[in-house]
């Protein structure tokens, strides 16, 4: 146990772990070992066996390191989360967890805790900069002696101790900064009964002062525990307390900072052999031996002090202990001790009393006691004094920090006051602000802040002028306020404090809190123009839309109001968009600002007549803005800036530059060449000419270089382009006549005119460019120049001079070729000569020279013989038709190469001794054969020719060529021809008689081989004989020949390896064993008798033998008997075959074997994976498992699969819950039908496929909760919510599936997918929730989709919900008029007005006038802005009269609008009801109609009333006749 998170049992077969943090949840793992401890603080496990130790990681399941340690580990102990600290019988190493280092050897034990020393305790110091190593051995009388090792790192020096037990702890010591670290141990001398115990401070700088020891203080040892000593010491970090556990099961407990020991008690009758703390209560955790208890020991501080008090009666003792532990039960100690020292006049002690006694005497009555202390002359107030002593020991409270306050203000020493705020010694208060405020408003300002005083915080920052904190101020602290008033009030008096609020107040979290519009206008009133530029500024930062209007106001008082660099530098920033873009380039151009009014104008027109300024403008500029403009406009602008003249040519051409790829070149040239800027279009070429691909570039760029006279340019590019065309470049150039021809010279050499360049200088007489040409130029084109000089009758001495001065440079065969086709070779031999003399070595220039010495006869012989560089196969046939001697010595000279035509000349005239000889001194078979095999292709007479050739020829190689040969692989070469040309009676004698009968050559090699290999050829029974009586002749090559196909004597091949097998023929072990499997493979690859291989194998007992019959077996498919023969090989070669044969016949028991043998030498994956499948085959599961949980190299992940589709789930499950496959695992566990596990193994590998296999598998075994379980993963993945509906509905669990997905409304993740998804099964299943879930989760819908489920299910209501909510208003009134279930008026009329499609207006007129006409005065009221009324009367009136009489109200209410329809309409129904007097009116007031028709239409009408209105309708429309003839 090295923490409290882990206890590690090691058992013989396994390893337990059991969490302490887990509820003691036990894992057991099958590992071999005899020691394990657990990491500290990570799953690390350290396993060790002998020297072995290893490092492994259980989360990650992967090795860390291992190492092999010299010596047996006799301790190990973890001393820190990262190192290892490794015991041996002599020394003390430490091993890291990082990287891949040894452990690291820290240094020797000490004589005196030698390896006669049982080491019980290792503990590193909290520096690492000492070491304590514990032991205990026998001592005099039965005791036990205990010795320590205290090792400094740093000075590599040790120091012997004599007790049992220590421990490193870090203290804080009162009057101390630095904190003290100390030793505490035990101390017991071997002749001395006497326990003490030691605290001293290891590793302080001397610098800082004297190291903190205290005096050894005696442990209270009972009597009945003379002989009982210390096993561990282990210290509660938390309380300053040590505990020292001894082997009697007895407990101490120790104040570390006195020494003293303030409890004894025994707490068991077994020996707690190991311990460790818990730092987080201070408790020590211990195992018993015998029953392995675990012991929890703990301080109590409730009865700690009424202990020491109460039973060890040490009043100093519980004072101390309870002022640095906080614990209650001494306050009494502290009344009456402080009343002791005041009465004493021991101020300063008293208050250090005070200060250490927690809050027990921290009261106003203290200060009060301090403050009536009267002062002693010339020292300190006594009340400052106890003040002075709380802040060294810490931070004072509200009512000290108060008191302490006013007379240092008083006495105006503020800058204590802000000392002791800096170290958080005070305790602000509101009080203790305004005490301070007077003095120092920042300060003040301070304490409000920390003492949440938030207006009095606020009042702080004003006074200060800091407005621009308070707004951030009150938002984070929640604080409100009304900010108007204030603003106003300081814009008249403080308007940069002003705007200062007024920016915090418009960048509050959440949103301005006043109105930007209004507070713009009331700054631009008071007129600040910068005020209120820098507001807005502030204001409109975000760049919204909606500040659209503020952003255009913002621009405009600064353009117009004289300061045009404000928004010239607003604009440049870029930050505001949505200002009116054209008004205010109007007002840049206005302002002379030319860049920008061109940067806010987009037509055409408007950026020409700025431009006429472009030389006003960046040049930067003016380029950087074509790159805004479309391919047109840039074109128009460009060419309305040449037209100005050349001014602008510079910076056009730098757009042409950068804009060419958007323009296109051709446009481009054509602006330039349209306003005749030959010099622009040279510039702008030039610069793109070197990217471009576009041959018009090249091209036109030649141009305008030649044109301006720039031939070094045209040269370039007519030198390194590869784009322009050549045809049309070399035309130009030709007619251009320039007068310096290289960029023609150029492009013809490139593109292979130099014909046409030949002719064109040669016919200009430019003849220095010639030879420039070919010397300079292109030399290897000499051959072509010449041989166009040649055909236009050019001077020879001008072309000699011409291949003198290329010399070298010009390909020999090339111009031997022209000269040879024109009949002037001889005129090239003082250059060849010349080629030769340099040490050229060159064929075609010896060839040359050797035509013309054989022409001329100028000793061609020996310049055949001599001559190393000439080609045989040219000079051959050249001098066949002139001397055959010299063809055949020239062909001769080919070493082979001119086999054929040397071969073909000496049949021809007869040269068959020199060819015999040729043919000995060759030794090549394959010539032989040329020579000697017969032809079977002739008839006739040339058939007998060349048989009668052949015949001289063997005759001349019978009688001179052997006879003459002293070489025996002339001679051998020779019979072998003879044999392969299938002359063996004529060899066989011949040998034997060399061989058999002694000569020089009876022990040639070859010869013998030659005798057996003709015998094999000519008479098999003679081999055998042979092969006993000869021994210098190629075993294997024999031996291989004798079992080929045509010859197959196999017996004589094993004979010839049996026979060289023996050591008197091979010395060599592995020659010998080479032999025996080459001898065993005849009788298993030729002989087919695996018999008696095998009992040959058994005679030899070779390995490789046994290997070459185990793949005679293999491949005869005798798996079984292969595998024996290959474990007695230890052969694993051929283990990839072995595992498929063995497969396939099903003998995993008898391939495990031979797995485990060929794992011994190579770490294959195939084998490790076939070795797990055997074990799964055979049901062998828990060698499995040992297995894979060990170092192996297997492909798990596959071999589970195939177990897994084979329906090893068992196997498959151990091999997955290896690799942590849990996906796999999880389908494993499915069909051995352990669903919990399932859900679990799904949990781990938390995949939606995974999730979803388990679900529908749970489902469909009726497991709905865990299936519920899954389904919630599962539907987090809105691609998989359709396959969980579809699943649940095929099986018919409706319930299940709502239940589900009501559950999915609480996950974390839920998405629109889950919602919608249960809205649909609501209108399926639960329609009476369809309302309730639209309206509480609409924005977390689909709408379109819950909206059509809503539709197929007729549930109206809820569809008019959804539409509406989703502002599909047009579908929502279609919904309502269609099915009157689902009419609402008050949402008919709120839906009507907004919906898109006017038309459905004039539908609901007609719905409503059908089915709903009390309401269609309603109705009209609502649509009275949105309808055409004329339109509506009109619809009123095809629906009928009562339909008008419906509608009167309408058509009253829009009367006003004075239309024709609506006013006739009106009068009908006047007229009807014989309402004269609203007729009368509506004719005075709307006149808007036929006035001539109803002056008719009311002239006959019964009632007078009406005829006067008819009379006065006349006279208005000044038809007075009528209206005279109505009044009368």
């Amino acid at each position: 146990m090295e923490s409290d998170k882990w206890i590690v049992s090691v058992e013989p077969d396994k390893v337990s772990l059991v969490d302490l943090q887990n509820g003691a949840q036990v894992t057991r793992r099958p590992i071999k070992a005899e020691a394990a401890v657990m990491n500290p603080q990570q799953n690390i496990l350290a396993l060790r066996s002998g020297k072995m130790i290893q490092m492994f990681n259980l989360d990650s399941k992967a090795k860390l390191k291992s190492h092999d340690m010299e010596a047996p580990i006799v301790f190990w102990k973890w001393n820190g989360p990262s190192n290892l600290a490794l015991v041996t019988a002599t020394s003390v190493y430490h091993w890291s967890i990082e990287g891949t280092s040894a452990p690291v050897k820290m240094f020797d034990r000490h004589p005196t805790i030698g390896p006669n020393t049982q080491i019980i305790n290792y503990q590193v110091s909290p520096d690492t900069h000492w070491c304590l190593l514990g032991g205990i051995s026998a001592g005099a009388g039965g005791g036990v002696n205990g010795n320590m090792q205290l090792y400094s790192v740093e000075k590599k020096v040790s120091q012997p101790l004599q007790g049992h037990a220590g421990a490193f702890c870090t203290i804080k010591l009162s009057g101390r900064e630095d904190p003290a670290q100390v030793l505490v141990f035990h101390d017991k001398k071997a002749d001395n009964p006497t326990h003490q115990l030691f605290v001293m401070e290891v590793g302080r700088d001397p610098s800082k002062g004297t190291p903190h020891r205290l005096p050894p203080t005696q442990i209270p040892v009972p009597a009945e525990a003379a002989n009982d000593f210390p096993v561990s010491l282990v210290i509660d970090a938390k309380d300053d307390v040590a505990f020292l556990l001894s082997k009697m099961g007895f407990v101490y407990m120790f104040d570390i900072h006195s020494g003293k020991t303030m409890f004894r008690t025994r707490i068991t009758q077994e020996t707690v052999f190991v311990t460790c703390a818990q730092a987080s209560t201070g408790a020590v955790f211990g195992i018993t031996v015998r029953t392995g208890k675990v012991l929890r020991i703990m301080l109590n501080g409730q009865n700690l002090v009424p202990y020491i008090v109460n039973t060890l009666r040490d009043n100093q003792l519980a004072i101390k202990v309870a002022g640095r532990l906080g614990l209650p039960g001494a306050e009494h100690l502290y009344t009456a001790e402080f009343e002791r020292l005041i009465g004493a006049g021991q101020v300063k002690e008293a208050a250090v009393l005070v200060a250490s006694s927690g809050t027990a005497l921290r009261t106003p009555q203290t200060i009060a006691r301090f403050q009536q202390i009267p002062a002693e002359p010339g020292a300190p107030q006594p009340v400052f004094q106890y003040f002075s002593t709380l802040l060294e020991n810490g931070k004072l409270n509200e009512q000290e920090s108060i008191e302490l306050a006013k007379p240092v203000l008083q006495q105006g020493r503020p800058q204590l006051m802000e000392k002791w705020l800096k170290d958080d010694k005070l305790h602000c208060s509101e009080a203790l602000g305004d005490l301070i405020m007077p003095s120092d408003t920042a300060m003040a300002l301070s304490v409000y802040l920390r003492s949440e005083c938030h207006g009095k915080a606020i009042q702080c920052f004003v006074q200060r002028g800091e407005y621009d904190k308070i707004v951030p101020y009150s938002t984070s602290v929640g604080y409100s306020m009304d900010y108007s008033s204030m603003l106003s009030q300081l814009l008249f008096n403080n308007p940069q404090g002003a705007l200062d609020l007024a920016k915090g107040l418009v960048n509050a979290e959440g949103g301005p809190l006043i109105d930007i519009q209004a507070t713009a206008e009331a700054f631009l009133s008071s007129n600040r123009v910068q005020e209120t530029t820098a507001f807005l500024l502030e204001a409109l930062k975000d760049n919204k839309q909606e500040h659209a209007y503020l952003q255009t106001k913002l621009l405009e008082i600064n353009l117009i109001g004289g300061a045009p660099q404000v928004a010239d530098a607003i604009m440049q920033n870029g930050v505001l968009t949505h200002y009116d873009r054209a008004h205010v380039g109007k007002l840049c151009e206005r302002a002379g600002m030319w860049q920008r009014a061109a940067e806010h104008y987009t037509d055409i027109n408007d950026i020409k007549r700025v431009f006429k300024n472009s030389h006003q403008m960046n040049p930067e500029f003016v380029v950087e803005y074509f790159g805004k403009l479309n391919r047109e406009q840039s074109l128009a602008l460009l060419r309305d800036m040449m037209s100005r003249g050349p001014s602008n040519m510079q910076v056009c051409v730098e757009v042409a530059k950068k804009y060419h790829d958007e323009l296109g070149s051709s446009e481009l040239v054509q602006v330039f060449e349209s306003q005749k800027a030959i010099e622009g279009l040279y510039y702008y070429l030039g610069a793109v000419v070197n990217f471009s691909e576009d041959p018009v570039v090249h091209f036109k760029y030649i141009q305008s270089a030649c044109q301006l006279g720039q031939f070094k340019e045209a040269e370039r590019v007519c030198r390194d382009s590869n784009i322009y065309k050549p045809e049309e470049v070399k035309d130009y150039l030709k007619n251009a006549k320039l007068p310096d021809p290289r960029p023609l010279i150029h492009v013809c050499d490139r593109f292979d005119f130099v014909d046409e360049l030949t002719e064109y200088l040669y016919l200009n007489s430019l003849l220095q460019y010639v030879e420039v040409y070919v010397t300079k130029v292109s030399p290897a084109k000499t051959p072509q120049v010449v041989g166009k000089l040649f055909d236009l009758g050019a001077n020879q001495d001008f072309i000699k001079r011409i291949l003198m001065a290329v010399g070298t440079a010009c390909p020999v065969e090339e111009m031997v070729e022209i000269a040879e086709t024109r009949n002037r070779l001889r005129m090239l031999q003082p250059w060849l000569e010349a080629r030769v003399a340099t040490g050229s070595t060159e064929p075609g220039t010896h060839n040359a020279l050797g035509k013309i010495y054989i022409q001329m006869n100028k000793d061609p012989k020996a310049f055949l013989l001599n001559n190393m560089f000439y080609q045989p196969k040219v000079l051959g046939p050249f001098c066949e038709s002139l001397d055959p001697s010299l063809a055949f010595v020239a062909y001769k000279r080919g070493a082979g190469e001119c086999d054929d035509d040397l071969i073909r000349i000496s049949f021809a005239h007869g040269l068959f001794r020199d060819l015999a000889r040729y043919l000995v001194e060759r030794q090549d078979l394959d010539l032989w054969a040329k020579v000697l095999t017969k032809d079977e292709s002739s008839e006739g007479d040339a058939a007998t020719e060349k048989e009668s050739q052949r015949r001289q020829l063997i005759d001349q190689v019978v009688e001179w060529a052997l006879p003459e040969s002293t070489s025996a692989d002339e001679v051998s070469c020779t019979v072998k021809a003879f044999m392969a040309a299938d002359l063996p009676g004529e060899l066989i004698t011949l040998l034997e008689r060399i061989i058999l009968q002694g000569s020089d050559f009876s022990d040639n090699k070859n010869l013998q081989n030659l005798l057996i290999l003709t015998a094999i050829r000519a008479d098999h029974s003679r081999v055998a004989s042979y092969i006993d009586q000869l021994d210098n002749f190629d075993a294997k090559d024999i031996a291989l020949i004798c079992v080929s196909e045509s010859h197959m004597l196999y017996e004589e091949a094993y004979s010839i390896y049996n026979k060289f097998a023996k050591p008197e023929f091979s010395t060599d072990k592995e020659d010998q064993v080479e032999m025996q499997v080459l001898a065993i493979g005849v009788l298993v690859d030729f002989m087919k008798d695996l018999d008696r291989a095998k009992g040959y194998a058994n005679q030899v007992d070779e390995k490789p033998v046994w290997s070459k019959l185990g793949k005679a077996q293999l491949d005869e498919k005798m798996a079984a008997d292969a595998i024996t023969s290959f474990i007695n090989a230890e052969d694993a070669s051929e283990y990839v075959t072995v595992c498929a044969e063995a497969n396939e016949a099903e003998i995993y028991a008898e391939l495990i074997p031979f797995l485990k043998m060929a794992r011994k030498n190579l770490q294959e994956n195939l084998l490790d994976t076939e070795l797990i499948y055997a074990y799964a085959k055979t049901n062998n599961l828990t060698d499995l498992e040992v297995f894979v949980n060990g170092p192996n190299v297997a492909n798990i992940q596959s071999i589970g699969d195939r177990c897994f589709s084979e329906g090893l789930y068992n196997a498959a499950k151990i091999l997955f819950k290896n690799i942590n496959n849990n996906s796999k695992l999880a389908l494993c566990h499915i069909h051995l039908e352990e669903y919990r596990e399932a859900v679990s193994a799904a949990t781990q590998a938390n995949n939606v496929s995974t999730w979803k296999q388990v679900c529908f598998a749970c489902l469909r075994a009726g497991e709905f909760r865990l299936a519920a379980t899954c389904g919630l993963e599962v539907i987090k993945y809105p691609d998989h919510v359709d396959e969980v509906v579809t699943y649940h509905s095929d099986l018919g669990h409706f319930d299940h599936l709502v239940s589900l997905f009501e559950q999915g409304l609480g996950l974390e993740d839920a998405h629109i997918g889950i919602f919608t998804e249960l809205g649909i099964l609501y209108t399926k299943h639960v329609p009476e929730k369809v309302m309730e879930h639209c309206k509480v989760f609409f924005s977390k819908l689909n709408v379109s989709k819950l909206v059509r489920s809503c539709e197929r299910a007729r549930l109206w209501k809820p569809a008019v919900y959804l539409y509406m909510a989703d502002k599909q208003f047009d579908n929502a009134v279609k919904v309502m008029s269609e099915h009157a279930t689902s009419f609402d008026n008050d949402l008919f009329l709120d839906s009507i007005v907004k919906v898109r499609n006017a038309e459905i207006m004039y539908k609901a007129v007609n719905f409503y006038l059908t089915m709903h006409p009390m309401l269609f005065t309603r109705l009209m009221e609502v649509l009275e802005d949105l309808v055409d009324h004329s339109r509506v009367v009109s619809q009123l009136r095809r629906t009928g009269d009562w339909a008008l009489q419906i509608g009167q109200e309408y058509m009253k209410a829009v009367q006003k609008v004075n239309l024709s329809a609506v006013n006739e309409a009106l009068n009908e129904l006047y007229i009807d009801d014989e309402d004269y007097e609203s007729l009368r009116k509506s004719i005075d007031k709307f006149k808007n109609f036929n006035m001539i028709a109803l002056a008719s239409k009311l002239a006959t009408h019964e009632l007078l009333e009406f005829r006067r209105i008819s009379a006065y309708v006349y006279r208005c429309n000044k038809k007075w006749s009528q209206s005279i003839e109505l009044s009368k």
